[in-house]
């Protein structure tokens, strides 16, 4: 997975549940405690999300993680940019199953 591919998913993941701990998000991306570490931090220093204790939590450890104006506008053109891509390799897929379904019919295999 690109660096760019887990911050979208993470953005993702922090939009719909903002309390995940970090091991949580982790297991739910399939990837180590320490990307999400430094995952997490890096986009709280471009301002993407931000990070507060969950002050009703029984761990003081726990944080929130908080898209910010910028995170949210960023997700989206991220989301537009990762739609774009899959929707360009699934085109040339197609094509090439197109060419090789023709590829098969004309040597008369089925």
């Amino acid at each position: 997975m690109s660096q760019d591919e887990l911050k979208l998913k993470l953005l993702r993941q922090l939009s719909d549940n903002p309390e995940l701990s970090q091991r949580q998000l982790a297991d739910e991306l399939g990837v180590s405690l320490g990307s999400i570490n430094y995952c997490l931090k890096a986009l709280a220093d471009v301002g993407w999300i931000k990070m507060s204790n969950f002050a009703r939590s029984q761990d003081k450890r726990a944080y929130v993680y908080l898209l910010t104006p910028k995170g949210v506008a960023e997700k989206t053109a991220m989301t537009l940019r990762f739609l774009k891509r899959k929707q360009n390799e699934y085109e040339a897929l197609k094509l090439e199953i197109d060419l090789l379904q023709a590829e098969v019919e004309e040597s008369g295999a089925r």
